[in-house]
């Protein structure tokens, strides 16, 4: 049976990033190629850095949702070209947010806000802008650990990566 993308990308937007459960890999970007050849779709999917050890999860659960909804699947891994914060979806973005974590903002803001000068990041507790970063390096490498100094909360921002 002939599935059209859009129900596949449905099917794999119940799969969610193993280091931030909000987000489905398919509003992470990671999803690039939904491909059908004999009765087996082919997914392929970038990973967010090379050797993200997150991989091989992403891979088997993708398989995983496939085979729910009654289709076989196998797992492409591409690296060209690299992956980039810019595709993460708004959805995603706005996930992040609600979740705690400050979406990534553009390179420049980035490159300011992790070198320690006057920053655009937000507190996702708060909304105050009077934020400062308290370490390079949040619960994972691609986030750095902010705090707000207004409401004193910390919170993670999701580095820019282009």
């Amino acid at each position: 049976m002939l599935e059209t993308e859009e129900h596949i990308l449905e099917i794999l937007t119940s799969v969610s990033d193993p280091e931030i459960p909000v987000l489905s890999i398919v509003d992470m970007g990671v999803v690039r190629k939904v491909e059908l050849d004999n009765d087996i779709y082919t997914i392929s999917i970038t990973p967010t850095y090379s050797g993200c050890p997150a991989m091989d999860t992403i891979a088997d659960d993708i398989v995983s949702a496939m085979k729910f909804a009654g289709f076989e699947a196998k797992v492409k891994l591409i690296l060209a070209p690299a992956w980039t914060t810019d595709w993460i979806n708004e959805r995603g973005r706005n996930a992040l947010e609600k979740y705690g974590i400050a979406a990534p903002r553009s390179a420049s803001v980035d490159k300011d806000a992790l070198a320690g000068k006057p920053n655009t990041i937000q507190c996702t507790n708060c909304g105050s802008l009077n934020t400062r970063m308290v370490n390079r390096f949040g619960s994972t490498a691609c986030k750095a650990l902010f705090q707000c100094n207004e409401c004193h909360e910390p919170f993670d921002y999701f580095k820019c990566l282009k």
